[in-house]
C-alpha cells in the first residue's frame, strides 16, 4: 500500500503539436502529478532526504516538457511518467497533460490526457510496466 502525493497544475510553455504554428508560436501545457510513495519513512525522520523531493521534481518535469518538441500529448506524458519514475521511492505515477489551447474549432474547457506508469516490482533504476489503469 502507498500513499499518494498530488502536484496539480505545473504550468509550462512549450512547443509541442502536429501543426506548424504549435511548433512555432508554442502554447501553455499544464501537468498534474500522482505519485504512489510510501511517506512512512519521512514522517517518521522529518527528513526530506527520506521522500521525494517535489521541488526538485517539479524542476525536472518543467525541464522534460520545455525541451525537444513532440507531436502528441501521448508521448510527453511518457516522457515525464519516465522523469517522475526515476526516483527510485516513486512506485507508480499517474499524469495528466491538459493542453488548454489545443487547435480545436469549437468551445471547449480543456482537452487532458491521463496515463498510469508502475515500477517492475524490485526495480529502482526506473524500469516500469505499461498499466493504464488506476491503481488499487
Amino acid at each position: 500500500m502507498t500513499d499518494e502525493l498530488s502536484i496539480d497544475g505545473i504550468e509550462c510553455f512549450a512547443h509541442h503539436g502536429v501543426f506548424d504554428h504549435e511548433r512555432r508560436d508554442g502554447q501553455v501545457f499544464k501537468i498534474d502529478l500522482v505519485l504512489g510513495v510510501d511517506t512512512r519513512p519521512a514522517a517518521a525522520s522529518d527528513d526530506l532526504a527520506d521522500t521525494v523531493d517535489y521541488g526538485g521534481l517539479v524542476d525536472r518535469v518543467v525541464a522534460a516538457v520545455e525541451r525537444d518538441p513532440v507531436d502528441l500529448i501521448e508521448t510527453l506524458a511518457e516522457r515525464i511518467a519516465d522523469v517522475a519514475l526515476r526516483d527510485g521511492r516513486v512506485e507508480w505515477t499517474r499524469v495528466t497533460v491538459h493542453k488548454p489551447d489545443a487547435p480545436i474549432q469549437a468551445t471547449f474547457a480543456d482537452v487532458r490526457l491521463t496515463i498510469t506508469r508502475s515500477r517492475v516490482p524490485g526495480d529502482t533504476a526506473g524500469n516500469r510496466t505499461g498499466k493504464t489503469e488506476a491503481p488499487a
